[in-house]
């Protein structure tokens, strides 16, 4: 049934009956409405993988320039011999560097307006080291921070809500109070904005502020010694088993953490939100796909004359049967290829788009104090178009074995009498 030149008769005849003649502008517009609705489904569904995609990616780079890859702290907040230990630390496998830093809570107080803070004291160099934030100083810089100036970094949301900018003074208040006769008075202390920092992430640029080493010390009574150890190391992955081994080979005693548990929530729920909106927009895709079945239900009643025709030229129900696969699966196959192309297009356009439409209507549609951050990212993967592709095209298949398996158990003479 073929002569090696062209395509197999089936395939022929199956693409013939895509082109539909005048008297079957219906059936045309069934199958229309399904080719649209399967690429609608892909569009979407593509479209929402790729933003969770680029929200997991960009809270994990905004993380791990603020907060580092793993720290090592005493289990009763404190660390006195930390020199000792970042001499040991700094030259072991899989570190990249290793510095010390305070840390505790506070409040800042400027004129009426007062926010809480965590307060984390650095040394401006070391901090460099093990994480970006010197980079994300507007105004002034991390050498700012100079020891016995009392100078302060905030976060760019902190320093709105306080009303501050640089060069203005504020009052830190900590918690921990100094014994007077007159009974316990929390422990007070004047610092001077010297800069602010914006992460882009909502949680750091509206808790965090940034003091010297030495002043976090002196402000939280601590001596020489320090609250704990920040790394940087060379795979951020391996960040759970590189800072226990470090902490075994000092002999342990420690309170180890790192980024992926300090954050395991965030991305927690991207992980459990990706799965229930890839099975919901699924379903979308599954009831376009099954459309097919109605189109070619129709196509089968209104060709059973042609199917008798061809039964009776000799043709074996499984070429009949492929006829119909053809047909269907041509709808699924066109459906898919443009929902990618509109999906992919989309994607890569979001973030865009979504700044357009801010514009345009006056209004945020992306809050950093509900999102963590304030843009709407998208990163396209080959693995979820893959996904996507190969699933949709595989619903798109299975949706026409019925009205196909219909078709070839057609009995000729039965079709032919109902024809006359």
């Amino acid at each position: 049934m073929s002569d090696g030149s062209r395509l197999p008769y089936a395939w022929w005849i199956g693409a013939r009956y895509l082109r539909l003649g005048r008297d079957d502008r219906f059936i045309g517009f069934i199958s229309a409405i399904s080719m649209a609705g399967i690429a609608v489904g892909v569009a979407v569904l593509l479209v929402v993988l790729s933003v969770m995609n680029g929200f997991e990616r960009e809270l994990r780079e905004r993380i791990l320039d603020v907060t580092g890859h793993a720290t090592l702290e005493g289990l009763e907040g404190r660390l006195d011999d930390w020199r000792q230990f970042i001499a040991d630390t700094t030259h072991a496998p899989g570190v990249v560097a290793v510095a010390p830093f305070v840390e505790g809570r506070g409040m800042l107080v400027h004129g009426p307006r007062s926010a809480g803070v965590e307060l984390r004291g650095v040394e401006p160099a070391g901090e460099r080291s093990v994480s970006s934030l010197g980079k994300l100083v507007t105004g002034g810089s991390l050498e700012d921070l100079e020891a016995g100036a009392f100078r302060i970094v905030l976060g760019r949301a902190l320093a709105e809500e306080l009303g501050a900018v640089p060069g203005d003074r504020l009052l830190l208040v900590v918690a921990q109070g100094n014994v007077t006769p007159a009974g316990v008075v929390p422990r007070m202390r004047r610092f001077t904005v010297a800069g602010v920092f914006d992460a882009g992430m909502y949680e750091f640029d509206r808790g965090l502020a940034l003091v010297n080493l030495s002043d976090g010390q002196k402000l939280f009574r601590l001596g020489d010694a320090v609250t704990g150890l920040r790394y940087a190391l060379v795979d951020p992955y391996s960040a759970p088993a590189t800072i226990r081994s470090l902490a075994v080979g000092l002999g342990g005693g420690f309170y180890v953490s790192d980024w992926t548990r300090r954050h395991a929530n965030f991305f927690r729920s991207i992980q459990v939100t990706r799965s229930i909106m890839f099975v919901v927009l699924l379903l979308v895709v599954g009831v376009a796909a099954f459309n097919i079945v109605s189109t070619l239900v129709m196509v089968v009643k209104e060709k059973q004359g042609d199917i008798a025709i061809l039964r009776t030229l000799g043709s074996s129900p499984a070429e009949i049967l492929r006829v119909f696969i053809v047909q269907g699966s041509a709808i699924g196959v066109v459906g898919t290829a443009v929902g990618l192309a509109a999906g992919i297009t989309l994607a890569l356009n979001l973030t865009a788009i979504v700044h357009g439409l801010e514009a345009l209507l006056g209004v945020t549609l992306v809050d950093a104090r509900v999102y963590f951050i304030g843009d709407l990212p998208a990163d396209v993967r080959l693995a979820d178009v893959l996904t996507v592709s190969v699933t949709a095209l595989a619903l798109g298949v299975l949706s026409t074995v019925y009205p196909a398996w219909r078709a070839a158990r057609t009995a000729p003479a039965d079709a032919l009498r109902h024809e006359i």
